[in-house]
Formats: C-alpha cells, sequence, structure tokens
C-alpha cells in the first residue's frame, strides 16, 4: 500500500465521522425545535361561541383569530397584526344577515390595542372592520345595509387579545 492510499483512507473517515456527526446534531437540534413546537397547542379552528344568556367575561386566547356571539353582538377577534376571519364567520353572522333582510343595517365597528403605533392600529382596524364588511357582502348583504361606523374609543380595554377585535351590531335603517 502507498502512502496516497493511506492518505486518501484517512480522509475518507474523517469526512465519514464529520458526516456522522453533523447528522447527530441536526437529530438533536430537529428533536428540540418539535418538542418545542409540540408544547404549544396547534392552532385549531376557532369555534363559534353562541351565547344567548348573559354571562361572566369569556377569555380571549392571545394571538388565536376567534368569533363569538354574546348578547346578539358578533364579536370577531384577530391575530397580532392580521386581519384574517377566524373559522366560522359565516355562521356567526347568520343573525346578523337574518336581520338584514327584516330591514336592519349591519353595523360594523372595529377596535385595535394599545401597543404599537396608534397610526397603524387604527388602519388596521379599519381593514379588519372592511374584512367584516366584505363577509357579509359575500353573504349577500348589499353595500347600502353595511355601516362601517368608527367608534368613539377605537383602543378598546382588556387585554391585547379581547381589544382586537371587531364588533356587528344590527340598527335602524
Amino acid at each position: 500500500m502507498s502512502s496516497s492510499d493511506d492518505d486518501s483512507q484517512e480522509r475518507f473517515a474523517l469526512g465519514f465521522l464529520f458526516a456522522l456527526i453533523a447528522l447527530v446534531i441536526s437529530v438533536v437540534v430537529g428533536t428540540v425545535v418539535v418538542k418545542r413546537l409540540g408544547a404549544k397547542a396547534p392552532a385549531q379552528p376557532a369555534a363559534v361561541v353562541v351565547d344567548a344568556a348573559p354571562a361572566a367575561p369569556v377569555a380571549v386566547e392571545e394571538d388565536v383569530a376567534s368569533v363569538r356571539v354574546e348578547n346578539g353582538v358578533v364579536k370577531f377577534y384577530f391575530a397580532t397584526a392580521k386581519a384574517e376571519l377566524a373559522a366560522g364567520a359565516n355562521e356567526a353572522l347568520a343573525d346578523v344577515v337574518k336581520g338584514v333582510a327584516e330591514g336592519k343595517k349591519a353595523v360594523v365597528s372595529g377596535f385595535h390595542d394599545a401597543t404599537g403605533d396608534a397610526a397603524l392600529n387604527a388602519e388596521l382596524a379599519k381593514q379588519r372592520a372592511v374584512a367584516v364588511a366584505e363577509a357579509l357582502k359575500a353573504l349577500g348583504v348589499t353595500e347600502d345595509k353595511v355601516e362601517l361606523k368608527k367608534p368613539e374609543e377605537t383602543t378598546a380595554t382588556g387585554s391585547n387579545a379581547e381589544a382586537r377585535r371587531v364588533e356587528v351590531t344590527l340598527g335602524a335603517l
């Protein structure tokens, strides 16, 4: 055997050893990442909560879009910096669509939390309200029966998750 064959075998052995070390490190890092992601509950489609009677305040999950109907008010909650509606939006708006068909109008108001830039928050609250108005239009409500109403106080109280919301109520035409 020549010395170049020995060098070649040594390089192969070292390369194999480095590849094996890289594989072990990748498996360890991958396992840690999967365990950390697994510790957080996966985002599930939000449920629609219909509440006919007054009840104690319901906690809103941080950073998860959801929709609830409380005392005839449809409340859409939004994830941070998002304007996408939660699953169940159409079902939650069913009574509003019915009320509009009976001669009322849908009043849509957007709120935001107090964190970050106030002007950006106000714009995001408007985008969220428009998204809800578009959902109403997709359900057959004509534009003239949807009122986008800016509340007097757009920065809502409560937790940030509760503050990032749009409310839909029925009003007189």
